[in-house]
């Protein structure tokens, strides 16, 4: 019985793998500048209600609209996300961001902002998204990441009410979104 030498020549490039866009070197922690959105079924939110370490409830809260704006400065950038549906009992949550700024090399990604509800007239309260960059191209974005919030300051100023069958001294809120370029 004889046996085939496997071929010792490299394997043929295929037109599939197309370049990808340069680098930006200054930032290489975000993709190129313009506008992203994330499917709803590219996205996962849940809210967590908590008391110390103990979780009294958990829920996948319905994404209404989430959606990123690279700009040239990490200043101007900026992250928005709205949820709705049973989870929240109707109500809609939302996360506006100041800033985005780079964490350990850009890695991570350390998002201000403020978490509020669907009314203007009420003052939003400061939170922080921390979000781990799971993969970054030229023109795409995955992270997951998490913020947590005191539940009474969240109730008091912006009127948001949990179940009064579970109580929560502070409300989680995870998010893994895959952003993909619009413009």
């Amino acid at each position: 019985m004889t046996t085939e030498r496997p071929p010792t020549q490299p394997l043929p490039v295929h037109a599939s793998s197309a370049a990808a866009p340069p680098e930006q070197p200054d930032r290489d922690w975000l993709p190129r500048p313009g506008a992203y959105a994330a499917a709803a079924d590219h996205c996962i939110t849940e809210l967590t209600y908590r008391i110390g370490p103990l979780v009294t409830l958990r829920r996948r809260a319905d994404v209404e609209e989430v959606g990123l704006t690279v700009a040239p400065g990490p200043a101007h950038c900026l992250l928005s996300l709205a949820l709705g549906g049973d989870a929240l009992g109707g109500e809609l949550l939302t996360f506006v961001s100041t800033a985005i700024e780079p964490v350990a090399g850009g890695t991570r990604l350390r998002v201000p902002g403020s978490l509020g509800t669907g009314d203007a007239s009420l003052e939003p309260l400061p939170a922080t998204l921390l979000l781990r960059v799971v993969e970054r191209t030229g023109a795409g974005l995955l992270v997951v990441g998490t913020a947590r919030v005191p539940y009474g300051p969240l109730h008091r100023t912006t009127g948001f009410a949990l179940s009064r069958t579970r109580p929560a001294r502070h409300l989680g809120l995870l998010v893994a979104a895959e952003f993909t370029c619009t413009s």
